[in-house]
């Protein structure tokens, strides 16, 4: 079975954790233990969070201030090759030493005329009290929004497009390889208008999303979206809060959830099981097995076509 997972921010760096590169390893080394079972097999994708490491690198490069702080493009490069690194080296640490894997810096074209740009809902970099956040937005002109009861820097989030490098990850695949790609959705990039010239763009193309579109363009089997919640919840947050276990598209079509959190993830898997006819679910990561199983998380299933 080919399966694509994506990895929430959490797998890598959960809330109020220090940012250092050792607590980041060690919650990888965790994330492998519940991929490799799953790697067993099966053909397996990884994708993966990065807003807390670019906004971090962010912060780091502004603190030079003999050298303008790189463009988020970059820094997406930079995180893909960290993130993915590492997930390598833990898996490789547990898998057969003759699986191969292949972490892949992977461009994502978006619209430059995308509504996303005049709207930025996106969340990267560390939380911040109120007032730090709202000194900080002051004095580097960023735009912020509240998460939970901090305050984070957000950016543009426009649609992806088209995944550049879908050929050598297919190609990959069918070797055997487990390929890391699509890292916090992509490196965003953009045709400037009127030619041929591929450029960066200052925005970060929402992960679950991008993630859906490799798993559709690479036929994937299950799309998998690993975060923090066992399940999708109607009603969350108050007492009378319930699971959704088994839905389909139709079904959370009229659903109205957060479009900074579970709201993305939702359109995610119910547009990959909508145009490819396959499955997706939601979950946590420490249910990873079952969720895979179809015993655990939100599972969606394509709409039941009625018996004439």
């Amino acid at each position: 079975m080919r399966i694509v997972v994506a990895l929430g921010g959490n797998a890598l760096l959960q809330r109020g954790q220090p940012m250092t590169a050792e607590m980041q390893r060690a919650n990888v080394r965790v994330a492998a233990q519940q991929l490799a079972p799953i790697a067993e097999g099966n053909e397996l994708v990884i994708s993966h969070g990065n807003g807390p490491q670019v906004g971090l690198l962010a912060l780091q490069g502004a603190a030079y201030e003999e050298v303008e702080t790189y463009p988020l493009d970059v820094l997406g490069a930079q995180t893909e090759g960290m993130i993915g690194y590492m997930i390598e080296q833990e898996l490789g640490n547990i898998l057969p030493f003759e699986r191969p894997f292949a972490s892949i810096l992977t461009m994502v074209e978006v619209d430059p005329d995308d509504p996303a740009f005049g709207d930025p809902t996106k969340f990267i970099g560390p939380v911040y009290a109120k007032d730090e956040a709202e000194r900080l937005a002051a004095e580097k002109g960023w735009h912020i929004k509240p998460d939970g009861d901090k305050w984070r820097r957000v950016v543009a989030s426009p649609l992806p497009k088209r995944i550049f490098e879908i050929r050598p990850i297919q190609w990959l695949l069918e070797r055997g390889a487990v390929v890391i790609c699509t890292g916090g959705g992509g490196i965003p990039t953009m045709y400037t208008p009127g030619t041929r010239q591929l450029v960066g763009a200052e925005v970060v193309i929402d992960k679950d999303r991008a993630t859906e579109l490799l798993a559709e363009q690479l036929e994937a089997d299950l799309f998998v979206m690993a975060t923090d919640v066992d399940a999708v919840y109607l009603d969350w947050g108050t007492p009378g809060q319930r699971a959704i276990g088994i839905t389909s598209p139709s079904d959370v079509a009229s659903l109205d959830l957060p479009a900074g959190s579970m709201g993305p993830k939702v359109e995610a898997a119910a547009s990959f099981v909508r145009r490819t006819g396959k499955r997706a679910a939601i979950g946590t990561l420490a249910q990873l097995q079952d969720v895979v199983a179809w015993q655990a998380g939100t599972r969606f299933e394509p709409d039941r076509v009625p018996v004439a």
